[in-house]
């Protein structure tokens, strides 16, 4: 590996997470001197992703001129593909018109980069290797204290070894992650994601430990992809819960989530004297006994729509929240959706002057059911990438 290429890959914006971990681990297997070599399921153990997403994942890199490929042969044998990286000296991007369609499991159509192999412009792109190289070049990791001001920081290098230190540790998978690969993305993050780092990881360790399953990545791929970010967006799975607004789409989420879950049978008060007395006649008997199950029956989402607070919403409903459809009070879709509750002894919202409310699109009992299904969807499965 150069360290000049991982620290170039770090910094690459404009791509997805799955991009930057196949982007990175290219960076990783290239040598300055006798290029970059990786086999694709090289990449796909190592970002830990099957064949075929590896090499939609390279295409979609070559179309954002980010990398480029040759194909290698060995007389009528395919080799490993020697990948060009957009930071090297006299890259060039593939023609807007070329479809990766030499990568091994596609069309044998073109070759790629160029058709016939032609020496580059950059004396170290035309070295070639007699057997394919597949697994990252080793070597020492001594950044300079100009390497250092390279990857965007004017630290002084050894406090930023002593932090990486500290924090190495305490990544859970520390003990089968590359140490010397961690360091290099640690060093290359600029200061103020270091320090980002160095305090969400507590968090974000703890919010994944919190779900059912979790799974770690390698420490190296959680700094290559900033993964503490992921506790600021209110719609991911690690993230903490946020604070909506009474009524609002998130809100409405949660008051449908304690709907679905089944009716209470405990912690009913008593019948008063003056409710005996209604129960004898039947028509009281019957509202008095969807009153009490619209009260008692889901205590929370009753206590919801009589306080017409804020309340804090977990980031999975956040984001089952926004295709919900808004509708007026007193309209014909918010009359189907009252009819729902009323069918179902549910509560519903009182008299009062707040006009607009959300709920999932479709008729009430289908869309009902389509947003139960979605919320019971992959319960747990949390991958901390």
């Amino acid at each position: 590996m150069s360290h000049k290429a991982t620290m170039w890959a770090v910094t690459v914006r404009g791509i997805t997470c799955a991009e930057a971990r196949v982007l990175w681990h290219l960076a990783d297997c290239h040598n300055p001197v006798e290029g970059c070599f990786p086999s694709q399921d090289y990449l796909a153990e190592a970002c830990e992703i099957d064949e075929r997403t590896v090499r939609r994942l390279l295409a979609n890199l070559r179309g954002k001129s980010l990398i480029n490929w040759t194909e290698q042969r060995d007389g009528k044998y395919r080799k490993n593909n020697r990948y060009a990286l957009a930071f090297e000296d006299g890259f060039r991007a593939a023609p807007t018109e070329d479809q990766p369609d030499n990568l091994p499991g596609s069309n044998s159509a073109s070759t790629g980069q160029i058709e016939q192999f032609e020496p580059d412009i950059s004396d170290s792109l035309n070295r070639t290797l007699e057997s394919s190289k597949e697994k990252p070049v080793i070597e020492p990791v001594i950044l300079t204290e100009r390497e250092g001001a390279c990857a965007g920081s004017d630290e002084d290098p050894k406090k930023i070894e002593r932090k990486f230190k500290a924090w190495y540790p305490t990544w859970p998978t520390y003990l089968s992650s590359s140490e010397e690969a961690a360091r290099r993305a640690f060093h290359a993050l600029s200061p103020e994601d270091r320090a980002a780092c160095i305090e969400r990881t507590p968090a974000f360790i703890a919010a994944v430990r919190a779900t059912k399953t979790a799974k770690f990545t390698f420490a190296a791929v959680y700094l290559a992809d900033r993964a503490w970010r992921r506790l600021e967006d209110p719609k991911d799975e690690i993230a903490p819960p946020t604070m909506h607004k009474a009524f609002s789409r998130p809100w409405t989420a949660l008051f449908l989530a304690e709907l679905s879950k089944p009716m209470s049978t405990t912690g009913w008060p008593a019948l008063t004297h003056f409710q005996r007395n209604q129960m004898r006649d039947a028509e009281e008997a019957r509202k008095l006994e969807r009153e009490r199950t619209a009260k008692y029956g889901w205590p929370k989402a009753s206590a919801m729509v009589t306080d017409g607070k804020a309340v804090s919403v977990p980031p999975k409903l956040v984001s089952l929240s926004e295709s919900f459809e808004r509708m007026r009070r007193g309209d014909e879709r918010y009359l189907r959706w009252q009819g729902l509750h009323e069918r179902m002894g549910w509560p519903w919202f009182p008299d009062g002057d707040h006009e607009w409310f959300f709920f999932p699109a479709g008729e009430p009992e289908d869309a009902m059911a389509e947003f139960q299904a979605r919320l019971n969807e992959g319960k747990g499965d949390v991958d901390a990438a």
